[in-house]
């Protein structure tokens, strides 16, 4: 999480895991392109930079963030990989969508965590103003992507653990 206290690219570089035989399907919102595209390159930066192969790393686009639950479970489904990353931005606007939207994504990944033999890593900013959104998309917070490739490589270690 990003605060006055923890950046959000900085991290233990040698507490993550070599990620070189990891599968990962990345489902990217193109709603807020701007800011998603920033945070799918932090993720992929990051997960090359832990030894993931570009051929092990598949991107899957979806129109908005609500769709990224369904995009998600389908991946998981039917993409042949070892962890999912969702990644997108909502805005606060003017009317209580944004609430719906937040909600529906942060209750869905939490779902599919539940459901899912794979873990589903959830890399949404959720933030009042597009400043905000900057700010956490390779800006002075650091950048999600970087966050949520970091925890994907976690949590298939994780996984490798318990299945020993």
């Amino acid at each position: 999480m990003a605060t006055a206290f923890q950046h959000l690219s900085t991290y233990d570089f040698d507490s993550v895991p070599d990620a070189s035989k990891i599968r990962f399907g990345i489902v990217v919102s193109e709603w807020n392109n701007a800011i998603t595209e920033k945070l799918f390159e932090g993720a992929c930066d990051t997960l090359e930079r832990h030894g993931a192969l570009t051929e092990n790393i598949h991107i899957y686009r979806v129109p908005g963030s609500f769709e990224l639950t369904f995009g998600a479970q389908q991946v998981a489904k039917y993409g042949d990989v070892d962890v999912v990353i969702v990644l997108g931005c909502v805005v606060r606007g003017d009317t209580p969508h944004f609430d719906y939207v937040c909600k529906g994504v942060t209750e869905g990944v939490t779902q599919l965590n539940c459901m899912q033999d794979i873990p589903v890593i959830f890399g949404l900013l959720t933030t009042d103003n597009m400043r905000q959104a900057e700010e956490r998309a390779g800006g002075r917070f650091g950048n999600k992507g970087d966050e949520a490739a970091i925890t994907a490589i976690k949590m298939f270690d994780f996984i490798c653990k318990l299945k020993k």
